[in-house]
């Protein structure tokens, strides 16, 4: 969503600010803006609606400079997207406002202190949460002239999710932080540090982070930082290095990042398999050292997750009661959290996000270990995650990370064929350790994983018939996906990819629910995309296939090359490498994947960052 970048150094750090708001842009926003305290002591913004390289225009035509800074860009929530509710926020006397804020998140009690404010004679001059932000501290200023002070008295009064960023003209050898439900990273220099969002906004300036924890506040100075935790009590936090090369960022020989991440994910899920697989197993304690000892009393699952990772989560069902006997419900986090449930003995509660911040999966989670035994809780938490220092990772009891890497793309590709193989190293050691699982099925599927990175390049090897195929949807404004088994969450997953970067709507169904409604859509006008892996449903799907044709529907099908398909009038077949049944949803999803993207391109759209949307959902 919004992100967030800060520094105080001896140098003029304008163009740190930008640049790292630009290595931001994947997220999401509207609006953009920057705070600098300039050398007579006062504090200037300039904010601007749209992307960054508008406000980088606006700096470039009224230059900026100053040592201690801090800079934004709003994806909105509250008020329109206008430079009037662009961040920074300034509150103070005028001219040269003593206080700016910048914020991620929502403050849920805002209309109560915006009133209660503007009691006290504070007058807004936006239609933003985060304003009472900057004014409330403010008023704590008064009777706490000591900027961490206040800040840590403020905060007590917000009610919601914030990752904040404070500057004052009157003490300007700090940076504050806070954070409540959105992530923040601090960035260690040499007489100089920082502050972002996402580590990835940094790295142009350093590899060493410390992560903010729930609840904590920072005091960041050019040569120390101290931090507090949710109790008021200095702590230390880890400081780690980053070794993912710049290069991340980097769109290098391709067009787009997502063309890029597409491509990567040979490498990727090569990487998030070493380790964890032995000669005919799967390593159970790639998850845990506990993992062995909680595995063996689990007799249920339970999946949350919100987007493309519900998708996986789907898939994930079919395999864990197909192969490892286990039964398992798969629900979206957003629905989750807000319901009663009724937990089952013994039950596994596994969390499935990319960032590992997503607000409802993360709320999901806190709700889950908030039951205790006594009242039906859960056997344990496992977390499938992408990022290793992150707040679902913490809070969990197991995890496997993912090895995906940074993932700049809005439209998820890499992380969800990761998520996949680390559902699939789950299935396999469940089934295992409750002797569930065929041990011979297991060596099978071990040597299939194998050989899956390979599958996985042959599979990118079409992508120029993919791209020819993507010229049928030129002038289409609707499209058809189906699926059977675990093929229709694939087919979810296909759909989703080509709304959200091509806007081209879309809508995925079980192939044999056609009759029951979807076949009144098909004509001339509306595509069907449907996946064909050699199964034992294939037969069936093939008499789906039938009944498209039969009401002048176009197909394009990806099949397996042994499914025995050819192309013929309004019949476009794309033959797929043969895999293992139960591989087939990792192995189809890249074809569906180049299609979207090749789609988008004819389209003209904003491939990498779509309109409306952002890549880390961390607010409802």
């Amino acid at each position: 969503m919004c992100g967030i970048v800060g520094a105080v150094a001896e140098r003029n750090i304008t163009a740190v600010l930008v640049e790292g708001l630009k290595r931001l842009e994947y997220r999401g926003y509207d609006s953009a803006g920057v705070a600098l305290l300039n050398d007579q002591g006062q504090l200037e913004r300039r904010r601007r609606v749209g992307k960054v390289s508008e406000l980088q225009a606006a700096l470039n035509a009224e230059p900026l400079a100053g040592r201690l800074g801090i800079a934004h860009t709003r994806w909105a929530t509250h008020g329109a997207p206008s430079e009037r509710n662009a961040h920074p926020h300034f509150s103070g006397r005028e001219p040269g406002s003593e206080l700016a804020v910048v914020h991620n998140g929502i403050i849920e009690n805002h209309d109560a202190l915006r009133e209660q404010l503007k009691g006290l004679g504070y007058a807004f001059s936006s239609d933003t949460d985060t304003e009472v932000i900057v004014h409330l501290l403010d008023h704590k200023l008064k009777t706490q002239p000591d900027l961490t002070a206040a800040l840590k008295e403020a905060v007590k009064e917000l009610h919601g999710a914030y990752g904040l960023a404070v500057i004052s003209a009157k003490q300007p050898d700090r940076l504050l932080a806070a954070r409540s439900g959105s992530p923040l990273v601090i960035g260690l220099g040499l007489g100089e540090n920082f502050l972002a969002s996402d580590q990835l906004a940094l790295r142009q300036v350093t590899d060493r982070f410390m992560y903010l924890e729930e609840g904590d506040i920072a005091e960041i100075c050019r040569e120390s930082v101290q931090i507090w935790d949710v109790s008021g009590e200095p702590v230390q936090r880890e400081s780690v290095q980053y070794h993912e090369g710049a290069e991340a960022a980097d769109k290098g020989e391709f067009r787009h990042f997502m063309l890029k991440e597409i491509f990567e994910q040979p490498k990727v899920v090569q990487r998030t398999l070493e380790g964890r697989l032995g000669s005919d197993h799967v390593l159970v304690q790639a998850f845990g050292p506990q993992a062995a000892e909680l595995f063996a009393k689990v007799k249920n699952v339970q999946i949350v997750a919100c987007g493309t990772s519900y998708h996986a989560g789907m898939v994930a069902r079919y395999w864990l009661e197909g192969l490892a006997g286990i039964p398992c419900q798969i629900e979206v986090a957003s629905e989750f959290r807000y319901r009663k449930v009724v937990v089952q003995p013994d039950t596994l509660f596994v969390s499935i996000s990319q960032s590992g911040e997503t607000a409802d999966t993360l709320a999901a989670l806190r709700n889950a270990k908030a039951l205790s035994p006594e009242q039906g809780g859960y056997l344990a938490s496992l977390s499938i995650c992408n990022v290793g220092i992150s707040s679902l990772v913490r809070e969990s009891d197991l995890c496997l990370l993912t090895q995906a890497g940074p993932e700049i793309g809005v439209a998820s590709t890499k992380a969800f064929t990761t998520q996949l193989v680390g559902l699939m190293l789950l299935t396999l050691s469940l089934g295992q350790v409750r002797g569930t699982l065929d041990k011979r099925l297991e060596a099978e599927l071990v040597d299939e994983l194998r050989r899956l990175p390979t599958r996985l390049d042959e599979a990118l090897a079409m992508d120029t018939v993919v791209e020819k195929v993507s010229e049928l949807f030129a002038e289409k404004h609707h499209a058809l996906f189906l699926g059977r088994g675990e093929q229709y969450p694939v087919a979810m997953e296909g759909a989703l990819k080509l709304k959200e970067i091509s806007y081209i709507h879309a809508e995925a169904y079980p192939a044999g629910e056609l009759k029951h409604g979807p076949l009144a859509l098909v004509d001339s006008d509306m595509p069907v995309v449907t996946v064909a892996p050699n199964n034992e449903l294939l037969e069936k799907l093939k008499s789906n296939l039938q009944e498209v044709r039969a009401r002048g529907g176009e197909l394009i099908v990806f099949a397996d090359q042994q499914a025995g398909m050819s192309n013929g009038e309004g019949t476009h077949v794309v033959n797929m490498p043969h895999i293992h049944d139960a591989l087939a949803p990792i192995l189809y999803t890249i074809p569906l994947q180049l299609l979207s993207y090749y789609v988008a391109v004819l389209k003209g759209t904003d491939v990498d960052q779509p309109r409306n949307l952002a890549k880390s959902v961390t607010v409802e």
